[in-house]
């Protein structure tokens, strides 16, 4: 009875020992769990440090001009919205700014556009009186007088946008040379880059 008891054991710790190995090399990317791989959804690494904290709202001064490059239409097509660093020590910025048509005053009465964005999101270090740019795509008003939109919609016409930065508040920003005329409330967002865009 002894070593039938042993031999029902010995063959249990067999085939418990056997699933485990199954169950090992089964693991994401070929690798043991533990063994360096990464489950499916970690999250991504941090920035590497730059050594300057992230911008808040009163150390960046937001001013905005219609782009250079824009889609062919009679509304403002694009603009660029530049960000200055004031606060006289090194800030940075990350990411992909929110946008939306002020509300005359009334934070309330703000209209979000809707963002799509383009172009790889990374820390951008902003030296005193250093500058960062991200560039606004909007969907182009066509014709002539007032315009109309391609899909059906009226034309939306803002004096002033208010766009916020990751972590650095919300700036309104009102265009040098103009009212922004765009359709569909729709805006595409570059990254936050230390390159002016066109």
């Amino acid at each position: 009875m002894y070593g039938i008891g042993v031999r029902r054991v010995a063959t249990a710790l067999v085939t418990a020992s056997a699933a485990t190995l199954l169950m090992t090399a089964c693991q994401p990317g070929g690798s043991p769990a533990g063994a360096g791989s990464s489950p499916p959804g970690a999250p991504v690494k941090p920035a590497a440090s730059t050594g300057a904290k992230a911008c808040g709202v009163s150390d960046l001064n937001a001013s905005m001009r219609q782009a250079a490059v824009r889609p062919d239409g009679t509304g403002t097509g694009a603009t660029v919205v530049e960000f200055t660093n004031v606060s006289g020590k090194a800030c940075t910025v990350r990411g992909y700014p929110t946008v939306a048509g002020a509300g005359n005053g009334s934070p309330q009465k703000n209209r979000p556009l809707k963002v799509t964005t383009t172009g790889t999101a990374s820390t951008v270090k902003i030296a005193p009186g250093g500058k960062a740019w991200t560039k606004l795509t909007f969907v182009q008003v066509q014709g002539e007088a007032d315009g109309y939109c391609k899909s059906g919609a009226t034309p939306a016409g803002y004096p002033t946008l208010v766009v916020g930065v990751p972590g650095a508040g919300a700036h309104q920003v009102a265009l040098t040379d103009g009212v922004i005329a765009e359709c569909d409330d729709k805006v595409t967002v570059t990254a936050l880059s230390s390159a002016k865009p066109s």
